[in-house]
């Protein structure tokens, strides 16, 4: 089975390449596509208009995927807006440390937060096939680790054994993370096994 992948995000690809069964070969999104304005109001909404625009471009099924950070203490922020949190060109540290400083009064045991990540395909004829995938946790207080991406090195999972996501080779954080979680489930409904 071959899917488009409708990520610009290097990293995010990898991910996505190293969780997928190896019965799904996934194309890199062709690089003459315009960005897609991810204005929705929820992560299935923008999941939905990366997916559908590359299919368009494409006419192959196309596989996207949106993730929000959602903090207790921020009341859920920067949920939906998380790649976007310091800025519309913001860099991965400057989200992190518009994070750090908006819970810099908050303590350890009240930063609580999980990870939520909705994926869909979207096919040629028109229908789709959606998953969603959660991991809880924690917001560290300092940045621990070099691995990862986003809010990888400040995301301290449940399931974790005290390691941030930062901290986790891939094959670690893939076995545990929403977008791992997502992605077999999705695989599931496929009748595939990863």
């Amino acid at each position: 089975m071959q899917l488009v992948s409708a990520t610009a995000n290097p990293d995010k690809f990898i991910e996505i390449v190293e969780i997928l069964p190896a019965q799904i070969e996934l194309l890199p999104r062709p690089t003459d596509i315009p960005d897609v304005v991810e204005d929705a109001d929820d992560l299935a909404g923008n999941a939905r208009l990366k997916a559908n625009a590359i299919m368009e471009a494409t006419g192959l099924a196309t596989i996207a995927d949106d993730t929000g950070l959602e903090v207790d203490a921020l009341q859920g922020a920067p949920g939906v807006h998380s790649a976007r949190f310091a800025g519309d060109s913001a860099t991965y540290e400057e989200n992190v440390a518009k994070l750090l400083k908006n819970l810099e009064a908050v303590a350890i045991e009240n930063r609580t937060a999980r990870f939520r990540t909705v994926v869909l395909i979207v096919w040629p004829d028109g229908n789709e096939t959606i998953a969603h995938g959660v991991v809880e946790g924690r917001i560290t207080e300092n940045p621990i680790g070099e691995l990862g991406f986003g809010y990888d090195a400040v995301f301290c999972p449940n399931e974790g054994r005290g390691k941030t996501f930062g901290e986790m080779t891939n094959s670690e954080k893939n076995l545990i993370s929403h977008r791992g979680k997502a992605l077999r489930s999705l695989s599931e409904k496929l009748g595939l096994r990863s």
